[in-house]
């Protein structure tokens, strides 16, 4: 019987890998906790005013995104990666459980239902986040391509602009989607519903967290702002003159609660989930990625995905909602000195504290003041600088920019999210279907073969076309190809060789081969040889598994370009030539 190895003291069990939180326990330096507990109480006077409004952003109790944010930041702790990363309640998130959710609810709009199909929707997202971390499809996040990314959260940023503007002036709109509630929002300004007292307290905090961003960045401006408000509001008892705050929240921790929803409604929550798994994870990567960079670390994208789908599981069994990693948070974070996940935990036990003890003093945060804080998120969202960006670099991916933002805030946060995604995927698609192609010639001076589009003065062989397809060739660019090459041979009657440069054919799939079979037959009738150069061996592999050298000739499969080039020339003689304002070739300048 065999002896099992032995494990080396200093290798980790494998489970460790999973959860991150254990390591992080037995290599925490002391010198740490101050720096943590002072990050964590800078941290929890950001995440209790943004919790309740995000919150409230979603269509649910503000107290559930004090919940959410308790567990989720615990949840985190332990198998999140990344030591800096603060998770919690988001404002992209917000509209897509609202978009998920409100359909399934009754006509009165029960909290208590709203509450229980949310936190379905938190553990469907973490279910689903987890598994796919356990199958590593970490990639997913690259569904999103940056366009169309920013076309999203700029179109999210619209939509929740116009969403909480009526909340601002202290009215609210009975209206669905971007158009109908600006509509209302300015009927409801025509006809005086806004509260002049409640529009002047949104409008003067949601200026103050601007300025305060802009001028004062390092100081907490959310919640300075916030105390302010509550202070006028309580001294002023502004209450009295139509303001509407918060109120006193719900007493104590949340309790474990599985929530019960009806069959029916899982489809439509599980359509939602994917989608917002889709939205965290690449929020998630992009923003892990940033801060990893600055800190020297490595970022575990599937282990991340592990991370934010136990974070998920946390806050749905205690009556929260989805949620995604907050880069705004994160840098706040880090600039308190957080040195590890202990700062969320200090985070979620100050959350907890409040809770317990300070329920009451919620009774004066305004409405208005939440509706600042979500809109000056919103503002953050979006990325204005980045549009012009497309717009000068590259104008096929502003529009895809725009049409993202256009899905998003004409047809809705889903169906925007899923629009996104669909045009990442086509953009690639499209990159495929039509790649660039080159004829390629000499240029005196510069090594190589080159494009003669950027080279019109470049030596050609007589009898002789370099031929370059950027793309693998499959199915959807088959044709293209063909087509192609049959269009260079009619253009030159006196063509003997097509050498096409292969080096970025990274696959010929078997709708490709049976093209090359019948166009290598095509091109034989009239005389036309079929070459090939730089091909890649797996390519070349797949080539002998389809049998094509029965049709091609095995001697035209050369190892470089320059050797084929150089066959060439050997067996006709043919010296290069630079073509003349006819289109006819002329001896160029070397071979005169």
């Amino acid at each position: 019987m065999a002896t099992p190895t032995a494990r080396p003291e200093d290798e980790p069990p494998r489970w460790r890998e999973f959860v991150p939180g254990v390591e992080l326990a037995r290599s925490y330096q002391r010198s740490w906790l101050p720096k943590d507990v002072v990050a964590g109480l800078v941290l929890s006077a950001l995440l209790v005013p943004q919790g309740m409004a995000y919150a409230q952003l979603a269509g649910l109790p503000p107290v559930t995104g004090l919940y959410t944010s308790i567990l989720c930041l615990l949840g985190y702790a332990v198998f999140g990666p990344s030591k800096v990363l603060v998770l919690g309640p988001d404002s992209s998130l917000g509209p897509m459980i609202a978009a998920t959710i409100a359909p399934l609810l009754l006509a009165n709009g029960d909290p208590e239902r709203a509450i229980a199909l949310a936190s379905m929707l938190a553990l469907m997202v973490g279910v689903v986040m987890v598994v796919a971390g356990l199958a590593r499809f970490g990639f997913v996040a690259d569904l999103l391509s940056k366009p169309t990314q920013i076309g999203y959260l700029n179109g999210l940023a619209l939509t929740i602009i116009v969403g909480q503007l009526a909340k601002l002036f202290g009215f609210s709109v009975d209206a669905d989607g971007l158009i109908a509630e600006f509509r209302a929002f300015v009927s409801g300004l025509a006809d005086g519903k806004a509260n002049a007292t409640a529009a002047a307290l949104g409008v003067a905090s949601l200026a103050g967290i601007l300025l305060l961003n802009r001028f004062l960045p390092k100081l907490p401006s959310v919640l300075i702002v916030v105390v302010l408000a509550a202070v006028v509001v309580g001294v002023f008892d502004l209450q009295s003159h139509g303001v509407d705050t918060v109120g006193v929240l719900p007493e104590g921790f949340p309790p474990f609660t599985i929530p019960h929803v009806s069959w029916g409604d899982l489809p439509p929550l599980l359509v939602g989930a994917l989608a917002i798994a889709v939205v965290a994870l690449a929020d998630t990567m992009s923003t892990a990625s940033a801060f990893a960079a600055r800190r020297g670390e490595r970022v575990h994208g599937n282990q991340e995905m592990i991370g934010i789908g136990t974070a998920n599981l946390a806050a749905g069994l205690f009556q929260g909602f989805p949620v995604s990693t907050s880069g705004s948070r994160t840098a706040v974070a880090e600039q308190a000195g957080s040195k590890s996940q202990v700062t969320g935990v200090v985070g979620a036990a100050t959350i907890t504290v409040v809770l317990l003890f300070a329920t009451s003093v919620m009774q004066y945060v305004p409405q208005p003041t939440l509706g600042a804080i979500v809109i000056a998120a919103a503002l953050s969202l979006a990325d204005l600088a980045g549009t012009r960006r497309l717009w000068h670099q590259r104008r096929t991916e502003f529009w895809l920019s725009i049409a993202a933002l256009l899905g998003v805030a004409l047809l809705g946060v889903l169906p925007g999210i899923l629009i996104a995604v669909a045009l990442s995927i086509l953009n690639v698609f499209r990159r495929t279907w039509w790649p660039h192609q080159a004829e390629l010639g000499r240029v005196q001076g510069v090594a190589g073969l080159h494009d003669t589009r950027s080279y019109p003065d470049a030596d050609l062989l007589p009898g002789l076309v370099v031929y370059r397809f950027d793309a693998p060739l499959i199915f959807a660019n088959a044709r293209m190809f063909g087509e192609k090459i049959r269009e260079l041979a009619e253009d030159d009657p006196d063509l003997q060789w097509i050498i096409v440069a292969a080096e970025p054919i990274t696959d010929v799939d078997t709708t490709a081969s049976d093209m090359l079979q019948e166009l290598d037959g095509w091109l034989n009738e009239r005389g036309i040889s079929l070459v090939f150069a730089e091909m890649k061996d797996p390519v070349r592999a797949k080539i002998e598994r389809y049998e094509l050298t029965r049709t091609i000739d095995p001697r035209h499969f050369l190892p470089t370009l320059d050797e084929a080039v150089a066959e060439y020339v050997r067996q006709t003689g043919a010296t290069w030539r630079a073509p003349d304002n006819r289109g006819v070739t002329r001896p160029s300048d070397g071979d005169r």
